[in-house]
């Protein structure tokens, strides 16, 4: 899919763009252009666009880049086409060298504050994290009262990591729904339970090995619904001979 030739809209002033093919300025002709800003559809190097006497700034410190942007009298946004997303997206700005000495400045002075913020909210984070995995833990433990405690904790805690795309971090996850929590459970017997990496590590396509562990992991799921199989010392049962039977969770990444 090719970048669009339409210019990218902003609400936040001039926009630039970083090419993704070979540009050359159709007005002095320099380049390639690392940059370039788009007018009336024909690509114009940072010096013809009057925005050579501006520095880059990439995406990453929002503060220094906020206050860039406010103590610089002229910035813009820097954007590069996503071609797999089909978007978009912003690389970073440019500002005004004196305007990023000043945000610098200002940055450096409350950086401990800023600090102490950020360590306050990560423990705030990991706490509502530990809430959420023993809850997810207990949600568990009552659709599978079979299933042992410590393996519950370990599926929970692997299921809902922030920021891993999980099934315990999906929205039903967060709600703990039972086909989330289901989901999770079903996803953690099929690897640990099942000779399913082995079949992906042989080569074999994704759908045919769930096919062929699918009645076992019915049958360890089925074993977990009953209360007390998963005492210690209790042991699984074997799983039917041919079943036929897929379990029904959907895609969970693991």
């Amino acid at each position: 899919m090719a970048a669009p030739s339409a210019t990218p809209s902003s609400r936040t002033g001039p926009v630039v763009v970083q090419p993704l093919r070979r540009r050359h300025c159709a007005a002095c002709r320099a380049g390639p252009l690392r940059m370039l800003v788009l007018e009336d559809g024909a690509p114009r190097c940072l010096e013809c666009a009057d925005l050579g006497h501006l520095v880059f700034l990439p995406r990453g410190d929002t503060a220094l880049t906020r206050r860039s942007r406010e103590e610089s009298g002229l910035s813009a946004v820097v954007v590069r086409f996503n071609r797999r997303r089909g978007r978009y997206e912003r690389q970073g700005v440019l500002v005004e060298e004196a305007g990023l000495a000043r945000a610098e400045r200002r940055c450096l002075a409350d950086t401990e504050a800023r600090r102490r913020r950020r360590a306050r909210d990560a423990r705030r984070r990991e706490q509502e994290d530990a809430r959420f995995a023993e809850a997810f833990a207990a949600e568990i433990r009552r659709l599978f009262p079979g299933c042992p405690p410590d393996r519950a904790r370990d599926i929970a805690g692997h299921a809902s990591v922030r920021g891993s795309g999980r099934v315990g971090r999906s929205a039903a996850g967060r709600a703990l729904s039972e086909s989330a929590v289901t989901s999770a459970v079903a996803a953690a017997v099929r690897h640990l339970d099942t000779p399913y990496d082995d079949l992906l590590m042989s080569g074999l396509p994704r759908h045919e090995a769930r096919r062929r562990i699918a009645a076992t992991v019915e049958t360890v799921l089925r074993g977990w619904r009953r209360e007390g199989t998963g005492a210690p010392g209790a042991t699984m049962p074997d799983p039917p001979v041919a079943s036929g039977m897929a379990y029904p969770d959907g895609p969970v990444r693991l």
